[in-house]
């Protein structure tokens, strides 16, 4: 929106500094002190005072030391180089280094190994985390072009962005992303080829999140088993060639971490619990509770900086001031390079900024469970640590060369602003080593051995044909796989399934016949008698692949696998009896609960003992919540509307609303899946004119074998319960749809005798309209967040919202003026459970000199949603109070629609 932080100056500096730049070699000799006031380290030391109010006997408190104290001073790369302890043999070098870039938070590499690096510039730039949702985050791309190992050639991909959450590259100069506080992922297409996005399209919604920026969505990664997974949401989607699908999954408890081993298990970092999560079983059958997961000390860090600056406080220092317990963990990998000694492959990695570590994880298999410890514990060390009190670990990835990279965001404070607060123990941490001052700096890091050396072999992904990319599967680092097995998914090229069987078959690389598998399962060409043969195989491994792909095959409607999966549930290997477990549970086969019961009984493995259980309690727990989950009146539609899909629409569209197989060639449905569908999750009226009426011809253009035959002659009930239904299984989240609806539809076309086109449906249904900076949003009251600064009426768009600084008056109004004429038809708002205005009227403009009302509404807790018959183009609508209740009037998740 336009007037979206138009107030700030900052935006001047902004454009100047996201400008394509092609900078020199990053000079890592340069010390960012020389930034700092030179009479910082020559002033007196000032001595903090203790918070009104502190009781210095609590147990965060008691023992603190607050002597005046010389401040933390910034070292160069070269100089911090020298502050790390690693294992014999290793060593840290660096890569890339500020001002090419500041506040670095992750990375990714695309195809052509060119590295992406999310800046996060706007983050804690001074101890209040002032003006941290400015639009000056940005993602910026990298390239060694000369071969020495340095990047020094780079250009500002994307700029301007609130807080970006991930970088996903998505193909040739392409990537995903989405910012803070709101709820689409988009894809940025660079189409002109000058390094610079320029074309920006929704890619899914449904993802986002509000509150502390540490709090939210992040590293939305794409796992072998072609979904991707992101911290925070207990779902996942998936791209595929009739759109992005959604499924359920247990809640990933990550907070800044998302990576997978070389068989294919995501593991998530929790970040103020300190510890990976869910790396036992995959996320998508739930959470699992594994008694004695963390072994025995895994929890204790050994540090070598002594500040006492973290958030706990005394309560978990040790004596000499390190940190006792972990409390801070951000970004993972599981090393699956070729460049870096063997007994680091397929460990676990994360950091712990807090500390300032980097811990490696060793996990121990038992029974069918995994159990993780600090490989280093007995000699009281780490994997990687540091005497700088400045080195913040918060990302790291295996590289395109075979070794491991390790985003530093060096800075002094690390800790969200809400735990730097005045009277917190932190702030007066802060305060006493003057860290506030160090921001805007940077760095990442190269993780080499003496015995080996990095791979020079430069990636050429784009360039290269499906078969070339084929032979990538066999190579023995991770990431050449990972990349290799996305872009062919990504083209869609079935050429080289023959190919991919044969791999499959019979390669002589266990890692490249599993991609192999799974890439054949990602281009809809996976077939049965494969699935079969891997689940015969005396390879557990290759077992369990196949389970877990086979899967895909029985949702889109294959059930005579089922008798292949109970059969498995009797193999010895224990991970092979859990895993045909997990696939029955998440299957839902008619008798799971029976099988589960069989396996308690008979299989006394501590594994399957404990998968079995807790999915029994998965499914009872289920069972009660379907009954509290809706309305008695949403139960109905939801139940009915079950009962008819599962007997009528099934047959077309795939019993788990994923559309049926048909054709050949593999990767053709017969009609269109309904799993995440934007179609179907978007404006009501496009499912409710299509049961009505019918529709034909291509869809987004595609063809389908299927033909949507006109539902009209079902009863106003029964099309509601479809509609409803639909929009809320599937992984879809939707409004519930009344027959009181159906019916005003039905009247208003009662005309039309013929089916819809795809494209005459959708010129009648109203579409979302997706804010743009060239929108102009403004109310005659707006609240202040925060000391001097105001609640924009942007914000009224996503999570955060936004509210009157005063009780509602009658006139009150809300505004946006748009940049062309539109034909509006629809507002929909979250006012809440008690911010909702009285009676309201919407009014439409097209200079704003004259207004004519074109609804009058009482408002209501919850989601609002007013329509109005008359669409002549505008250009402004507003809502204007008219009956005013005692509460401000608040808003958020506004979503304005036009036909």
């Amino acid at each position: 929106m336009i007037s979206k932080y138009l107030n700030y100056i900052f935006l001047i500096f902004i454009t100047a500094a996201c400008q394509q730049q092609e900078l020199q070699k990053p000079v890592f000799d340069i010390s960012p002190e020389e930034r700092l006031d030179p009479k910082r380290k020559e002033a007196p030391y000032p001595r903090i005072e203790i918070p009104e109010g502190v009781d210095m006997e609590s147990a965060r408190w008691k023992g603190i030391d607050l002597t005046p104290t010389a401040p933390v001073v910034p070292l160069s790369a070269v100089e911090e180089q020298k502050t790390f302890r690693l294992q014999p043999g290793y060593h840290l070098e660096p890569i890339l280094a500020e001002p090419h870039i500041q506040e670095p938070a992750a990375i990714q590499f695309d195809g052509n190994g060119r590295m992406y690096v999310l800046e996060l510039r706007t983050y804690m730039q001074d101890i209040d985390a002032t003006g941290e949702l400015m639009p000056a985050g940005r993602i910026s791309r990298w390239e060694d072009t000369d071969g020495d190992g340095i990047y020094e050639t780079g250009v500002v991909f994307l700029d301007s962005l609130v807080f970006p959450r991930f970088v996903v590259p998505f193909g040739p100069n392409t990537i995903l992303s989405m910012e803070s506080n709101e709820d689409h992922v988009y894809k940025f297409t660079d189409t002109d080829n000058d390094g610079k996005a320029d074309k920006k399209e929704l890619f899914a919604t449904g993802l986002g999140r509000s509150g502390n920026v540490e709090h939210q969505t992040s590293f939305l990664t794409w796992a072998m088993d072609n979904w991707m997974y992101s911290t925070y949401n207990s779902r996942r989607i998936r791209w595929t060639s009739e759109g992005v699908i959604q499924e359920s999954t247990g809640n990933p408890y990550g907070q800044w971490g998302v990576t997978q081993d070389n068989y294919g298990q995501v593991w998530f970092q929790d970040g103020a619990g300190g510890v990976p999560q869910n790396f036992n079983f995959p996320i998508v059958y739930g959470n699992f509770r594994v008694e004695g997961q963390f072994q025995e000390g895994f929890r204790e860090p050994f540090s070598l900086v002594g500040l006492a600056d973290f958030e706990p406080g005394m309560r978990e220092a040790n004596p000499d001031g390190s940190l006792n317990n972990v409390t801070g963990a951000a970004g993972n990998d599981v090393f699956r390079g070729d460049r870096l000694p063997e007994e680091l492959v397929n460990q676990y990695f994360y950091g712990e900024p807090v500390a300032r570590i980097v811990r490696q994880v060793r996990s121990d298999k038992s029974e069918g469970l995994t159990y993780i410890q600090n490989p280093y514990r007995d000699q009281a060390t780490e994997f990687i640590q540091s005497t700088d009190p400045l080195f913040r670990p918060v990302d790291m990835a295996t590289a395109p060369d075979g070794t491991l990279y390790i985003v530093d965001m060096y800075r002094g404070i690390i800790q969200e602003g809400n735990w730097t607060q005045e009277g917190s123990y932190l702030r007066t941490k802060i305060q006493q080593y003057q860290m506030d001052d160090i921001v805007g700096n940077g760095r990442i890091w190269r993780l080499t051995h003496e015995d080996h050396s990095r791979s020079t072999e430069k990636p050429r992904m784009f360039e290269e044909s499906a078969s070339e990319l084929v032979q990538h599967l066999t190579h023995p680092n991770g990431w050449w796989r990972d990349k290799a097995q996305q872009l062919l998914i990504l083209r869609q090229d079935r050429s080289v399934v023959p190919e991919l069987e044969a791999m499959a078959r019979n390669h002589e690389n266990e890692l490249a016949r599993i991609h192999a598998l799974w890439t054949l399962e990602g281009l809809g060409s996976l077939k049965a008698d494969l699935v079969r043969e891997w689940m015969q195989s005396d390879n557990p491994k290759l077992q369990i692949q196949a389970l877990r792909a086979g899967e895909t095959l029985y949702k889109y409607g294959d059930k005579g696998l089922e008798a292949d999966y109970k059969e498995m549930m009797d193999e010895s290997d224990p991970q092979v009896a859990i895993q045909a477990l997990l696939s029955a549970y998440v299957l839902n086969f008619g008798d799971v609960e029976n099988q589960m019961q069989t396996a308690l009984a008979n299989n006394q493995v501590k594994g399957v003992q404990t998968v079995a259980q807790q999915t029994l309690d998965k499914i009872a727990a289920a069972r009660e919540r379907a009954a509290t989950q809706y309305t008695a009146a949403e139960r109905v539609l939801f139940d009915e509307g079950k009962s008819i899909f599962d007997s009528y629409c099934a047959t077309c569209h795939g019993v788990k609303g994923l559309g049926t197989p048909t054709g050949g060639a593999g990767g053709e449905l017969l009609a269109p899946g309904f799993s995440g569908s934007a179609r179907i999750q978007g404006h009501p009226e496009y499912a409710v004119k299509t049961l009505l009426h019918g529709l034909t011809g291509t869809i987004d253009g595609k063809e389908y074998e299927g033909v949507m035959i006109a539902m009209g002659e079902n009863t106003d009930d029964w099309i509601a319960s479809v509609v409803s239904y639909i929009r809320n299984d599937f992984g879809n989240q939707g409004s519930f749809i009344s027959p009181e609806y159906v019916a005003q539809i039905r009247e208003a076309t009662q005309d039309r005798d013929s089916n819809y086109s795809h494209d005459a449906l959708v010129a009648e249904v109203p579409k979302q309209l997706f804010p743009q900076d060239n929108w102009r949003v403004n109310a005659s009251s707006t609240a202040l967040q925060g000391v001097g600064s105001t609640r924009d009426p942007g914000y009224a768009f996503g999570f955060k919202g936004w509210k009157t600084d005063e009780t509602q008056k009658p006139g009150m109004w809300f505004q946006i003026v748009l940049p062309t004429p539109q034909n509006l038809a629809e507002i929909q708002f979250d006012a809440g459970e008690e911010q909702f205005p009285g009676n309201y009227a919407v009014e439409v403009s097209t200079e704003g000199n004259e207004w004519r009302e074109v609804a009058s509404i009482k408002g209501e807790k919850g989601v609002n949603t007013v329509r109005w018959e008359d669409n002549s183009a505008v250009t402004q609508v507003r809502l204007v109070v008219k009956d005013a209740r005692i509460q401000p009037w608040a808003m958020k998740n506004l979503r304005l629609f036009a036909r």
